[in-house]
């Protein structure tokens, strides 16, 4: 503050004594009261000229602030010193600061001043000119103002200044009637301290004061107050203070009600002064910006920045209340630093049309907002429209969480600002990784390429939240009584009140007539309405659940249930609709919280209190409203956010922990239903349920994926997709009808709980589950309203005219049947592109599949062309990206290749139990896997020799070679132990895993510390981190923890000196893996990844938790410790990996689907052998094992049978390829593929001849239609010379024996006239 403002504030707190003086509000040409010679002096009131414009009350005061702080009318033309005469001709002149602008001319005590003593309108001068020394005149039609100027020179100034200014001016002003600008309030109020009234004009955003309505009409004012820095205070019934930094005014109203509409009109006054127009102007430029975008409005003036909608005055109030997590509420008049060049071209590239195409486009005409609508309508628009996302248009990718981010980072690049807030509304992350270091998010990508517009929408955007209403005030968590305004009364027909719930019918006859009133919190019912004393009361506190029952339910039409803190159930019922409506609304209205009182608007089938816990607070349960309406669960819980859960979309529902915890799973979130009390906990677990399953027949009503598909459908498609899209004749061969209508039936109880397996489940079966399904389809898939217009739509003729019209019918479906439509012809399509496979064709699936959607007898082809022009015309009817088809065919392509590939079914579990899976040497590559069987039995130590061997790889001394687990999604993998069955591993993985045989460099180490140690616990400080796996969250940070491992158990300690442990795992059901995902940022990079199951419930819980270790070593020998726990200490087989090699027993006599043909037995086995050696040939040398010559001591294993006996065969390692029949001692050959070579010749020559082919005299003529057979399955070509001669040789010395082993074979066939061809 300078010095001249420190006088001035000074001279504000001592009132002036020495002599009177004109108050400050006097005009200069005259008194306020000069009429009233008697009047009071000024000073005896009180009033002083305190060297300022207005009269100033020596208590309230403002410190003074400088001029520069006010905001001009205008710029100022001229300003300076001036004398100036009072219009009573006064001989003496005063000194004023003058100042000019457009529109008005005013003086001041001194250039410091802020408020003038005199004001006069420019456009009321008639005619400035000089007269006399110096001076010059300012004449109005009522009014001469004389100045006198220093010099002549100033003064010609001024006059030529003046002239200029009011020249061609016209009797229009803000001060006038004539004004364009209407004054919002005009009237007389009393300044405080004067007895006389000023005549006030409150007009856009300035307060003007007058003497009189004379002389607000002749333009000639006290002086205007700039309300931008104003501020009003209601002091007193009809008094007011307008405050500024410079003065405070005190104004009395004549009325209460006067002074209302006085404050009113100056604030709104206040809020015009702090607009700024200029990008109000701008953003209306756009012409769908000039109307709100919720109700249609004229000229808006809010907007939601990060929303993108410019929206008026009461829809902006309604924002607000959704919060700023939703929406970022700001004005386009006041809010100036918001409002960036960017946000002004982002609204004006998107503009209202635009953006409500995708908040508002499918909004119901009956739902649509109208500038005349109520708050309440506007409320429940602006939340399903924002909070609820009720309306908008989902984006293709909706639901595909990896896709949308994969979007928004490609979109950002480029300027199409709608797709990037289509894909941010829909769920894609702007906080996702992009993967590049220069730009690692897409703000930043954005800003990289260039897209400022794009970056200032995702800057308003970065913590947006899935938009949930925020309900205002905390719950509370005690019960609540009844507010005392819900009261009712009337007759009611009651029951005994029960302790179990009513599963059985109740009759009219077992009903009482009560007379009921509810007043005070208190629910009373009476024997009658003459009585005073009740038969018994229920306060609102204690009941925690109404249940409105369905109509007839029991013997009166309506009846409801009313479940108390003491475990009874109160059954009342009326045969009334009216008021049985009534009682319900008001009973809910006595127990429900004021928090939850949105509940009580929904049509309600059970509506009460129960406790629940959610992912990411699993230890304390929070009470929370309920209530069910249909198939969707509205909750509010002890933070008072509104959730809404779609029973039918859930992922899963189940029971738990003894009927005492329902769960229910949807994603990205589980929540813990818990119950406080088996009565009413009984009631929802069975409403909850039933509404979770199919209500009907018609789509709408059946259990639905996140994607509004019915679950039925979904799995059918998946299965088929999987196992049978090479079927032949997929959808055209019919089931199994009983197999069939009970996959239906199942279906229709808990479509979400069946899941279709390969092998339990046929193709076909599930095939024409799904046919059925669409043809007892209520409605039909296409609706029976609009089925007609699809089939006429199939003869047109012109086939851009008849893709349109399919995608208008298409857009006509209701939401549901749309979805199921674009799922089933994209199948149908995919089908028909592996026609070569299985036989069916665009015109094939048609035939099939036209009469079954459109529910038709099949008469005429019309339905088939229907179907037949959706699958051709896929892509363009459906608008389908051509990158995400083609990548979804190539998905398709990768399952048949990898089914032709192993020869089996998907996944490759075979009857006999045994499991083609592939391993992988050392690293995942395609030139180090290996396809292997693996039977029930194999350990993870045989499965390494196995692919060992298949290798020639010999284990050194010391070489730990062992099976692991690889998990490349979690980042960790397990050396699983020797002893481990391998099937039951493979069962249990997911598509992120695999096994990888490779040396295990650890193990040696981890040997010695084992052996080197007496006591086989553990304990120390490793860091913790947790993550539930139900959720796939993780929960805070790493954390030090003490922890404690013995031989049953793991203890987690908070630090050392704790008594009780944080957490208690049995060491048995606890998976440790070494690794620890990236993403978690774990403090060292020696980390173990443990994975607990707990194998007490039905439905195991699976948790996983993180541990960091300090060093390598330490890490090592917590999980050498785990290990040896686990298995007693036997964590490597003490004679080596060698002696595993035949330590395994084999359950039965099968490989895969054959028999393996045993060397010993009766003849019948022998001949069943042959049969299923038929089938696959190649078998024979599973059985048939080389073996040495007396040099190489033998195994023996036992080898059973399906007949149940045994036959021994003998297995040394392969060093010499000799071939044992029986206990003749023959050799067919010195190589083991002339071996098996000579042995499948053998037998399909003799199935040749036992099938009565064309067999010539001569042997040999007939060899090359055996080696045509051989070759073709061997896949290579035999020289035939070549063959003979190795034939001929080779037979020679089998002699006798090929005759004894054909009689053992089949004696029946080798009978005595084959004997000439067998010699």
């Amino acid at each position: 503050m300078n010095t001249s403002d420190r006088v001035m504030d000074m001279s504000l707190q001592v009132p002036g004594q020495a002599k009177a003086r004109y108050n400050s509000l006097y005009s200069d040409d005259e008194q306020l009261d000069d009429d009233d010679d008697d009047s009071t002096p000024w000073q005896e009131l009180g009033v002083c000229n305190l060297q300022g414009s207005v009269y100033l009350p020596n208590t309230g005061r403002l410190a003074s602030a400088s001029k520069e702080d006010s905001a001009q009318l205008g710029a100022v033309i001229k300003m300076g010193w001036l004398d100036k005469n009072p219009p009573q001709g006064a001989l003496y002149y005063q000194r004023r600061w003058v100042k000019l602008d457009a529109d008005y001319l005013r003086y001041f005590d001194n250039e410091k001043e802020i408020y003038s003593k005199g004001i006069i309108s420019t456009a009321f001068i008639t005619n400035v000119s000089s007269v006399g020394e110096l001076k010059f005149e300012v004449a109005t039609n009522n009014r001469t103002f004389i100045f006198r100027a220093e010099s002549e020179a100033e003064r010609n100034e001024w006059v030529t200044v003046l002239q200029d200014c009011t020249k061609g001016r016209h009797r229009r002003s803000a001060m006038n009637p004539g004004s364009p600008m209407t004054p919002d309030c005009q009237g007389y109020l009393e300044l405080k301290g004067l007895r006389s009234k000023l005549y006030t004009i409150v007009v856009s955003d300035k307060v003007f004061l007058y003497k009189n309505i004379d002389d607000y009409r002749i333009g000639i004012g006290i002086t205007l107050i700039e309300m931008n820095v104003g501020n009003i205070k209601e002091t007193d019934r009809r008094s007011f203070d307008l405050t500024t930094p410079y003065r405070i005014f005190s104004f009395i109203a004549e009325s209460e009600q006067m002074r209302e509409q006085w404050v009113d009109a100056m604030r709104n006054a206040i809020g015009e002064a702090l607009s700024n127009s200029e990008v109000a102007e701008r953003i209306w430029a756009e012409p769908s910006n000039s109307f709100c975008a919720d109700c249609g409005a004229p000229k808006p003036e809010w907007a939601a920045i990060n929303l993108c909608v410019v929206v008026c005055k009461r829809c902006a109030g309604e924002h607000r209340g959704l919060g700023p997590s939703i929406s970022k509420v700001r004005s386009l008049k006041m809010d100036r630093k918001v409002w960036t060049e960017e946000l002004i071209q982002v609204f004006l590239l998107l503009g209202n049309e635009q953006v409500n195409g995708f908040w508002a486009a499918n909004v119901p005409p009956s739902e649509a907002l109208t500038p005349s609508s109520c708050s309440e309508e506007r409320r429940r628009f602006i939340t399903n429209k924002y909070r609820q996302g009720k309306y908008r248009k989902y984006h293709p990718l909706f639901g595909n969480q990896r896709e949308l981010n994969n979007a928004l980072c490609i979109n950002v690049r480029c300027s199409d600002v709608l797709e990037t807030l289509s894909l941010i509304f829909c769920g894609a992350d702007v906080n996702c990784s992009t993967g590049m270091a220069n730009w690692p998010s897409p703000l930043f990508l954005a800003r990289g390429h260039s897209q400022p517009l794009q970056a200032e929408l995702i800057s308003h955007n970065l913590n947006t939240e899935l938009p949930r209403l925020e309900i205002g005030g905390a719950m509370e968590t005690e019960h609540y009584s009844a507010p005392t305004s819900v009261s009712h009364n009337g007759f009611l027909f009651k029951t005994a009140s029960m302790a179990r719930a009513v599963t059985e019918r109740k009759g009219r006859e077992e009903f009482s007539r009560r007379w009921c009133t509810l007043n005070d919190g208190t629910f009373s019912y009476y024997e009658s309405d003459k009585n005073s004393n009740p038969n018994g009361a229920l306060k609102a506190s204690e009941i925690v659940c109404l249940a409105v029952d369905a109509r007839e339910k029991h013997g009166y039409e309506n009846t409801f249930e009313l479940y108390s803190e003491s475990e009874r159930l109160y059954l009342f019922g009326t045969d009334d609709p009216c008021s049985h409506k009534e009682w319900v609304k008001s009973l809910a209205k006595s127990f429900i919280p004021a928090s939850a009182e949105p509940l009580l608007r929904l049509s309600f089938e059970r509506i009460g209190r129960l406790k629940c816990k959610d992912g990411l607070n699993l230890q304390t349960p929070k009470v929370g409203w309920f209530a069910l309406v249909g198939s969707t669960l509205h909750a509010y819980l002890e933070d008072s956010k509104e959730e809404e859960i779609h029973l039918r979309k859930l992922n899963e529902l189940s029971i738990q922990q003894d009927n005492e915890v329902l769960v229910l799973v949807e994603k990205g979130r589980t929540l813990y239903i818990e119950g406080e009390r088996k009565l009413d906990f009984s009631g929802w677990c069975g409403a909850i349920q039933t509404a979770a399953g199919s209500g009907g027949d018609t789509l709408s009503q059946q259990q639905l994926t996140e994607t509004d598909i019915p679950v039925i459908v979904h799995s059918c498609i998946g299965y088929i997709t999987q196992c049978g899209l090479t079927s032949e004749g997929i959808y055209r061969k019919s089931g199994v009808n009983s197999r069939v209508a009970a996959l239906c039936e199942r279906f229709r109880r808990d479509a979400r709980s069946l899941r279709l397996k390969e092998g339990e489940h046929q193709v076909d079966d599930v095939a024409n589950t799904l046919k059925r399904f669409f043809r007892e389809l209520e409605q039909g898939l296409f609706t029976s309203e609009d089925a007609s217009s699809w089939l006429s739509t199939a003869a047109i003729q012109d086939e851009s005219m008849k893709i349109s019209q399919y995608q208008l019918l298409l857009n006509k479906l209701p939401h549901v049947n749309k979805a199921t439509v674009q799922a089933l012809i994209n199948h149908l399509y995919c089908v028909q592109c592996c026609s070569e496979q299985n036989q069916m064709n665009l015109h094939n699936l048609a035939i099939v599949f036209g009469p079954t959607l459109f529910q038709t007898d099949g008469k005429d082809y019309a339905a088939g062309r229907a179907i037949e022009d959706l699958i051709q015309h896929y892509t363009e009817i459906f608008e389908v990206d051509e990158h995400q088809l083609k990548k979804q065919l190539e998905e398709i392509s990768v399952i048949i290749e990898v089914r032709e590939k192993l020869n089996t079914k998907f996944p490759s579990t075979e009857p006999g139990g045994h499991f083609i899976c592939t391993v992988y040497l050392e690293e995942k590559k395609e030139t180090a896997e290996q396809h292997v069987k693996i039977p029930g039995s194999m350990t993870a130590a045989e499965l390494t020799c196995e692919v060992l061997d298949r290798r020639n790889i010999a284990v050194k001394d010391k070489e730990y070679w062992s099976c692991w687990e690889i998990n490349e999604k979690e980042e960790m993998e397990r050396p699983l132990h020797y002893q481990e069955r391998v099937l039951s591993i493979l069962h249990s993985f997911g598509t992120d895993s695999h096994v990888v045989i490779k040396k295990h460099f650890a193990m040696e180490a981890m040997i010695i510390y084992l052996t080197s140690r007496m006591d086989p616990s553990k304990h120390g400080i490793m860091k913790f981190k947790e993550e539930r796996s139900i959720l796939g969250l993780t929960t805070g940070n790493f954390h030090d923890r003490y922890f404690i491992l013995n031989s049953s158990s793991l203890r987690m300690y908070k630090e050392i000196r704790s008594n009780r442990p944080e957490r208690d795992w049995p060491v048995k059901n606890l998976k440790i893996y070494l690794g620890i995902k990236k993403k978690l940022r774990p403090p060292t990079c020696w980390g173990l990844t443990v994975v607990y199951e707990s194998k007490k419930q039905e439905r195991p819980e699976r948790q996983q938790w993180y541990l960091c270790c300090d060093t390598q070593s330490e890490m090592r020998e917590w999980f050498a410790t785990f290990l040896s726990i686990q298995y007693d200490g036997n964590v490597w087989p003490q004679d080596g990996l060698q002696q595993t090699r035949v330590s395994r027993v084999m359950p039965d006599a099968r490989h895969g689907n054959v028999s393996l043909i045993p060397l010993r037995g009766s003849e019948n086995e022998m001949r069943n052998s042959v049969a299923a050696f038929s089938q696959d040939p190649l078998a024979i040398y599973h059985s048939c094992l080389p073996n040495t010559m007396g040099a190489t001591k033998t195994k023996t294993e036992t080898l059973e049978v399906n007949s149940g006996l045994q036959a021994k065969y003998s297995q040394p390692y392969v060093s010499q390829h000799r071939l044992h029949i029986s206990s003749q001692s023959c050799w067919l050959s010195k190589n083991l593929t002339n071996v098996i070579t000579v042995v499948v010749f053998f037998f399909v020559f003799f199935l040749l001849y036992l099938n009565h082919l064309a067999i010539k005299p001569d042997l040999f003529n007939n060899i090359n239609i055996t080696l045509s057979i051989c070759s073709s399955y061997f896949n290579r070509k035999f020289d035939c010379s070549h063959f003979k001669s190795f034939l001929s040789s080779s037979l020679g010395a089998v002699g006798p024996n090929v005759h004894h082993l054909m009689m053992q074979l089949c004696p029946s066939a080798v009978c005595s006239h084959h004997k000439p061809f067998i010699s």
